[in-house]
């Protein structure tokens, strides 16, 4: 069977619900925010799981040397279409996070946008974390940024429904399941007569959980946020975010 992540038609269906403009162009200050949090000034820069090139985009602008990684061909050509337009030069690289790994070659990595724990194979977040530790020079920063487990407990409801500027109807029904280490959603996509479903599980971290496989992965001075910003992670927290050393 297909990973649903490998599926085109899903990014095609959810991108003018995730990717409007407004949130393709915070990617300048979502950019800004990470850098300070992590202290990394310039160099090589590995953007894994980038997407439309929303955060790839602004890296390359800002003098960074920066190789994107996505599994989608769609997600990729969005991406190619922002750098050229952005007058940037950007690697683009269509390849499984789970197979990509470049030794000691980046300064600065970045994980955003809940780009983690996709996979059923929970030991293939492990890998991830040991490709990304491998790839990075020492002393070089990772950066992620997803949902957390603790967020999700707070303010998950269990149908929600947003609609795109073309009238689509995005439906959205979420489950915790396996003893509260994922969560399954089931999205409709209606339009006319017209009804998409796509099911899908994520792994779902907490703070502590998400730091301890880092220091598995071999990451030193692993630090919690509660947004790029810099905030405590503490109750009032919006997102996971993690800068770890290797």
């Amino acid at each position: 069977m297909t990973d649903w992540f490998a599926d085109e038609s899903l990014w095609r269906e959810v991108f003018p619900f995730e990717f409007d403009d407004a949130t393709l162009a915070h990617g300048d200050v979502q950019i800004e925010r990470l850098l300070t949090l992590s202290g990394v000034k310039d160099g090589a820069a590995l953007d894994l799981g980038c997407g439309p090139g929303r955060h790839s985009v602004p890296l390359a602008r800002r003098g960074f040397r920066v190789t994107g990684v996505d599994l989608s061909a769609f997600h990729l050509a969005k991406a190619k279409k922002r750098a050229a337009a952005a007058g940037v030069a950007v690697e683009l690289v269509e390849a499984d996070m789970r197979a990509f790994v470049r030794p000691d070659t980046f300064d600065l990595a970045v994980s955003l946008f809940t780009s983690f724990g996709y996979f059923e194979d929970d030991r293939d977040d492990q890998h991830i974390l040991r490709n990304l530790h491998t790839s990075l020079k020492p002393g070089a920063a990772l950066v992620m940024d997803v949902i957390s487990k603790e967020r999700i407990a707070k303010m998950l409801q269990p149908t929600v429904s947003q609609r795109a500027p073309d009238g689509t109807l995005r439906v959205q029904r979420h489950e915790i399941t396996n003893d509260w280490t994922r969560v399954q959603n089931e999205w409709l996509f209606i339009k006319d007569e017209r009804v998409r479903t796509f099911t899908f599980s994520l792994r779902i971290y907490s703070g502590q959980e998400l730091k301890t496989l880092l220091a598995m992965a071999g990451f030193r001075e692993i630090r919690l946020y509660g947004a790029l910003d810099g905030r405590p992670y503490d109750g009032a927290a919006e997102r996971l975010v993690v800068v770890a050393i290797r």
